[in-house]
Order: structure tokens, then C-alpha cells, then sequence
């Protein structure tokens, strides 16, 4: 303990500032650690442990920054926490969009729950598949993954050096129109079965006008639709897995 008190001297402090700014943008905004089931002492319990650890491994060179420099240092750090962060919420999103599409043309859009990890209102299937996605992160230890990026930026941008380039505000607009790409592809075998249900349904009701399509139709068509979303659901996982190691790739090459 003594050893590690001996790198924080004065002079120093203001490395182990900006250090602790960027580990705790990580824990604040990046999936999984950002969700409200984890407890604000807990988050911040966290950063400070990893900064803790990243500390000694830092190049140990007085910073002498000046107090308008070291505010817009601090900035940057936060700046450079939320930008990779987003890349990663793409992929979370794009499920999120795809299971809402789902829940649309189900027709439960109404059905709606209480999320625990956003505090907002969200379609019941959507929260299932979310859950399931966090899980696989956590199984296939993608949250490492975050912890090595954090180790890579430090080898990479140097505290309070995060810059806002062209080239990575060009890199977040393709991820945001991937996004609706990605999830539109999730949900359209769902979306073609409910349409063609929805013909084969309309051509039931031309010849059979007694056909009683909102008490015999519509749970008929959820039914359809809870049986497509099982039978797709280990291919909604597998993309989710890929697009989140495509993610990794890309903030790793981007930060």
C-alpha cells in the first residue's frame, strides 16, 4: 500500500484525476454497468477500484496542466467514456428496435411492463429479449472486452488527448443507420409471417364473411408470432454476439 501511495504526489494527481474521469465514464455509460439495477456507490465503488489498478501502469509524468486546461481535459475523458460507449448501445438498441417492430405487429404494443434496467415503460417482449442479450454478454465475457479497450485506450490516447475527429463522427453515423438495418433484418421473418397471416386471414374473411377475425384472428396471430420469434430467437443471438465483437473492433480501432 505504502509502495502505491509513493506514485501520488502532488504532481500527480491530476493524472489519477483523469484516469478515475475516464474509468468512470466506462462504468457509467457502457452496457451492463450502466443499468439501474447496480447501485451509484456500487458504480462508483467500481471505477475507483479500476483506477486503483490502471494507475501504476501509467507513464508517471507530471502533467502540470493549467485549471482551464485540466477542465477541458476532464471533458475529454468524459467525452471519450461516452463516444465508445455509443457504438455498443448501437447494438443494443438494434435489438430493442427489432423486438418493438415485433411486439408492433403482435399487436402487443399496449402490453407493456416496467423495465429494471432502463426505469422506463417497454414492450414485455422486448424486455425478455434484452435480458437474454445481457446474459449472453456476461457468459460469453464480453465485459472483459471493456476493461482490455480501457487498457488499449491508455496505450492509445493519453489522458485528457481525446479529440473529436471527422472520421469518428462519420463511423457513428453509419453505426446509427446500421442500427435500423440490423434490426429490421431481426424482425423481418416475424414481420413476413404476421403479413402473410394477416392475407391469409383477409381472404378467410371474403369468403366466410361470419369469421370472426378479432376473437379467433388475433390470438391466433400472436400464437404464429411467439412460434417465429422462438424459432429465430438463437439466430437473433448469434447476430447480437457478432455485432457486438464488430463493435468491439471497431472502438478499439477508433479510440
Amino acid at each position: 500500500m505504502l509502495d502505491w501511495l509513493a506514485y501520488l504526489s502532488d504532481q500527480r494527481v491530476e493524472a489519477f484525476l483523469l484516469l478515475f474521469l475516464r474509468l468512470s465514464s466506462v462504468v457509467a455509460l457502457f452496457p451492463f454497468f450502466d443499468n439501474n439495477l447496480i447501485p451509484l456507490s456500487i458504480r462508483g465503488a467500481l471505477g475507483f477500484f479500476l483506477t486503483l489498478v490502471f494507475y501504476p501502469n501509467l507513464p508517471h509524468t507530471a502533467l502540470n496542466l493549467s485549471p482551464e486546461i485540466f477542465l477541458i481535459a476532464c471533458i475529454s475523458e468524459v467525452l471519450l467514456g461516452l463516444c465508445a460507449s455509443f457504438f455498443l448501445h448501437v447494438v443494443f438498441n438494434a435489438i430493442a428496435f427489432a423486438t418493438d417492430t415485433i411486439s408492433f405487429s403482435m399487436g402487443l404494443t399496449m402490453a407493456s411492463a416496467y423495465d429494471p434496467l432502463s426505469g422506463a415503460q417497454k414492450a414485455v417482449v422486448g424486455q425478455v429479449v434484452l435480458l437474454l442479450a445481457i446474459l449472453i454478454m456476461l457468459q460469453t465475457s464480453m465485459h472483459h472486452y471493456i476493461i482490455l479497450w480501457v487498457q488499449h485506450s491508455l496505450e492509445q490516447v493519453p489522458l485528457g488527448g481525446f479529440v473529436l475527429s471527422n472520421h469518428m463522427v462519420q463511423a457513428s453515423v453509419k453505426a446509427l443507420a446500421h442500427l435500423f438495418i440490423v434490426g429490421f433484418s431481426m424482425a423481418f421473418p416475424i414481420l413476413a409471417m404476421v403479413m402473410l397471416s394477416d392475407v391469409i386471414f383477409g381472404m378467410i374473411m371474403k369468403t366466410h364473411p361470419q369469421f370472426n377475425l378479432l376473437a379467433v384472428g388475433f390470438p391466433l396471430k400472436i400464437a404464429i408470432a411467439f412460434i417465429g420469434l422462438i424459432l429465430i430467437l438463437v439466430s437473433i443471438i448469434d447476430r447480437f454476439k457478432s455485432e457486438m465483437l464488430h463493435a468491439f473492433q471497431a472502438i478499439k480501432s477508433l479510440f
